[in-house]
């Protein structure tokens, strides 16, 4: 199996500008020799998402998130790892080499993801000399511009077209079978499964064709259609139009759940673009964990009329568990006889804008409104009680945190008792500190150690390795993390780098973990001056040498002398010479 050359990352790291790869992305100001805007990766008002060019390193003081120009790509994106090398090497202009001469295939389904492609492209040319199709988006109100954004497309008449159009043999209409496109009927004959259809090709996250859905032109049944599920294509993962939504506005600040194609592509038009459907699906926890990677509030969209209430609580119960603090979730329902796609036509785009700020419920009044029509809540202690025992149970499925205390809080006011009197004995919560309050940490074992220090001042000054070569016994050294120090040395003695690309040289190693813990510690302040920085690492590795002295001089002789090699004696010898000259 071919893989990428660790030298091939190194470089890329190093070549890569975090700033600019962040900045494209997130909008940045600078800040002395750093950069700073509100965090991506959670909800807030002020920045305290740091990227410093120095370090090629980014930090959240906010949540904690930190990483290299890779792993924000990972994270941001939403990429394995060799998708994010790549991404970051296609803007860079370098092909992705792979060790053994091995051409890589970009997805373990590469050939479906082809065949579906060439789908898209068949659909998209057929839509243009089809009037009658062209003729029904018109009615809709669909541009042509809005056609190519969402990759519009038309699915003739034929139950063979695209094995001829496509000029399939035996292995591509396998290939056609196995990504959706083609149904089984009766002796196994196999049929194009979407014919006279509006073609709405779904995109994953990279923006590649892995299903479609297809609506008919007139009232025949079924209306819409989808693809089933494939090899690429699990529907209760995959979200309609988010690939669009993030291509227009990077990460939006919010998301609008729809329940049609048509919807998103209408409401996309009228300008909000952050529309995007599920599917045909009851919301599903997977499709919750999407949405909150892209944006810290969701608002679902649904019909006022029962089916849509009902649907609105499915999606309700599918999100609780996932609401942390920072983030937040609302629910709009539309007039009756009203949908997305007719209201946005109607009204327009602000006036659309306007209902969602005037008429969205939060989802702790939606959760209490509806739990209370549940219980017949008249006021009654009775009805109060019902109340409580529907509602406690689901709020506390939240995640813990202050958005959950203060839904506890609402709900105890609801039903008129104490937090205290709300929650079983054992579950009472304890008093919660004001916000500016922060819990003071006890000190940790070893935190401040002379190792630990050392590491932390050479990942953030790594041409003080260059200062002193690392003794080669180090590496086997008991002394817990020497080894590691020895190793960082030994690696940055002939190629000093940003932490930034030092972490991603270490990303495979063991050491991975413990690297990026201490890459969040600072470096000690006197260490900006460069004399000081100097002589406190040379200080370090005096201490650190004879702290390795002494725990291997207690090593060898806790072993009986004649088990040790001539090597071993020679060394136990010179540590004991060493040890007795200092004292």
């Amino acid at each position: 199996m071919s893989r990428i050359p660790q030298s091939f990352i190194d470089d890329l790291v190093a070549r890569a500008d975090i700033v600019e790869v962040i900045g494209s992305r997130v909008p940045l100001k600078k800040k002395g020799r750093e950069y700073a805007a509100c965090c991506p990766f959670h909800h807030e008002k002020s920045p305290s998402f740091f990227v410093s060019p120095d370090k090629q390193f980014y930090h959240c003081f906010g949540c904690g998130a930190h990483g290299t120009v890779l792993g924000f790509l990972m994270a941001f994106e939403r990429l394995d790892f060799v998708e994010a090398v790549e991404t970051l090497a296609g803007q860079l202009g370098l092909t992705v080499p792979r060790e053994g001469g091995e051409t890589p295939q970009a997805h373990p389904h590469a050939p479906l993801l082809a065949i579906l492609e060439d789908c898209a492209r068949f659909y998209q040319a057929e839509l243009k000399r089809t009037p009658r199709a062209i003729d029904y988006l018109k009615r809709r109100g669909v541009s042509g511009e809005t056609a190519a954004t969402f990759g519009l497309g038309y699915a003739p008449p034929g139950f063979d077209t695209l094995e001829r159009a496509l000029r399939l043999d035996r292995q591509g209409i396998d290939r056609l079978k196995q990504a959706g496109m083609l149904s089984e009927g009766e002796h196994g004959r196999l049929y194009d499964r979407f014919r006279e259809r509006v073609m709405f090709p779904i995109r994953d996250r990279r923006g590649r064709v892995i299903a479609f859905g297809g609506r008919v032109l007139g009232d025949e049944k079924p209306k819409y259609l989808n693809s089933p599920e494939t090899p690429l294509f699990h529907k209760g993962h995959e979200l309609y139009g988010l690939f669009e939504a993030r291509k227009a506005l990077g990460r939006p600040d919010r998301l609008l759940v729809v329940e049609g194609y048509m919807d998103v592509v209408m409401l996309a038009q009228h300008g909000l673009r952050e529309a995007i459907a599920t599917l045909g699906t009851a919301v599903t926890r997977e499709q919750v964990d999407l949405m909150f990677r892209h944006t810290a509030q969701v608002v679902f969209c649904f019909d006022g009329d029962e089916a849509g209430r009902r649907a609105a609580w499915r999606a309700l119960e599918a999100t609780l568990p996932q609401l942390r603090d920072g983030l937040d979730a609302r629910f709009l329902f539309l007039p009756e006889g009203e949908d997305p796609d007719s209201l946005v036509r109607q009204e327009g785009a602000e006036a659309f804008r306007a209902r969602i700020g005037h008429e969205a419920l939060g989802f702790d009044a939606f959760l209490l409104e509806e739990l209370a029509r549940q219980a017949e809540d008249d006021g009654t202690p009775a009805a109060r009680a019902r109340l409580k025992t529907l509602a406690l149970p689901l709020i506390q499925g939240m995640p813990a945190g202050v958005l959950k205390d203060l839904v506890l809080d609402k709900l105890a006011a609801r039903v008129g008792v104490s937090i205290d009197r709300l929650l079983p004995s054992k579950e009472r919560l304890a008093p919660r500190p004001q916000a500016h309050e922060r819990p003071v940490r006890p000190a940790e074992p070893g935190r401040a150690t002379a190792l630990r220090k050392a590491i932390v001042l050479l990942l953030h000054y790594p041409e003080l390795a260059a200062r002193r070569a690392p003794d080669p016994a180090w590496a086997q050294s008991p002394v817990p993390g020497l080894p590691l120090l020895a190793l960082l040395i030994d690696h940055l003695r002939s190629r000093p780098t940003p932490m930034g690309v030092t972490l991603e040289h270490f990303r495979a190693s063991p050491h991975a973990r413990v690297l990026e813990a201490i890459s969040r510690l600072p470096p000690p302040r006197e260490s900006e001056d460069i004399e000081v920085r100097e002589r406190m690492w040379l200080d370090m590795l005096e201490h650190i040498a004879a702290t390795h002295n002494r725990a291997r001089l207690r090593q060898l002789t806790e072993r009986p002398f004649a088990e040790l090699q001539p090597l071993e004696r020679q060394e136990l010898l010179r540590l004991t010479t060493l040890q007795s000259s200092r004292e």
